[in-house]
């Protein structure tokens, strides 16, 4: 069975050319199957290119790579040029076809592909944070948020950590009830990161209201009514007293401007 040996050279981690190799190597199956895939990460200089390329002869191995530096491109090319090695530039043909079609010059950064990445599974984890510690389901979560929300009932509590979380910030909300006790982790947390959200008992006892008849119930119940709502309120600054944190006013607040209050108190905080 044929054998045959590549040496994938990246400035970042190598997993695009190793992938395009694997794509290479599935349409000469099955006689290439046992064929050796080496990468290596994190090229960042001349000397490592030539002792890449000084392996790659005594092994007589192809070299694939993925540099987005054209200096670094070039330097590998005709390196593996004089040694009379097979290679290919997977990035360099693209690179300056995209170049000449929007007339503007490469960043020439290594690992950008993989920072978006990490970017992204930032966010996807703090989403998931969001929806796991949503409304006091698991006071354990409080000690590992970035930002604890605590207000009354309709106060934006989970739209508001829903944003914050697509923000990249883990956020955890509880909401206060006089009839039960806050989670002793509530006052554990670090109050620089604790936000209380209130509201007017006027605007509250309209969007209570609102809720009830979309639920197709009766808007009269004491959920809604004036006397339940201050009671409700008192008892949230007694707790967000207690905690020492900030109260953030989000009557006739849009989630985007709340949002934006809390991450410039948090950034200043760090």
């Amino acid at each position: 069975m044929k054998s045959l040996k590549v040496f994938v050279v990246s400035d970042s981690v190598g997993e695009t050319g190793e992938q395009v190799v694997k794509a290479v190597i599935a349409q000469f199956r099955p006689n290439f199957e046992n064929t050796v895939i080496r990468r290596f990460p994190h090229i960042e200089n001349d000397d490592h290119i030539k002792n890449i390329v000084e392996i790659a002869k005594a092994q007589d191995a192809l070299i694939v790579y993925t540099l987005a530096e054209e200096k670094m491109r070039q330097k590998i090319h005709h390196s593996c040029q004089q040694e009379n090695i097979l290679s290919i530039d997977l990035l360099g043909p693209i690179i300056q076809l995209f170049q000449e079609k929007i007339d503007e010059p490469p960043l020439e950064e290594a690992g950008l592909v993989h920072k978006l990445d990490d970017d992204y599974f930032r966010k996807i984890e703090a989403v998931e944070f969001a929806v796991k510690y949503d409304d006091g389901r698991d006071p354990r979560g409080l000690l590992l948020a970035d930002v604890v929300l605590v207000g009354v009932s309709r106060t934006s509590k989970t739209p508001l950590s829903q944003y914050l979380a697509h923000k990249r910030y883990k956020v955890a909300n509880v909401p206060l009830v006089p009839e039960i006790n806050p989670p002793e982790e509530l006052f554990l947390v670090d109050p620089k990161k604790c936000f209380g959200l209130v509201i007017s008992p006027e605007k509250l006892n309209i969007i209570r209201k609102e809720r009830l008849i979309a639920l197709g119930l009766n808007d009269d119940a004491i959920y809604a009514k004036q006397e339940r709502i201050k009671q409700e309120i008192a008892h949230f600054y007694k707790v967000v007293e207690r905690i020492g944190c900030s109260v953030l006013d989000v009557t006739n607040k849009a989630v985007e401007e709340t949002a934006n209050d809390i991450i410039e108190r948090i950034e200043q905080n760090k």
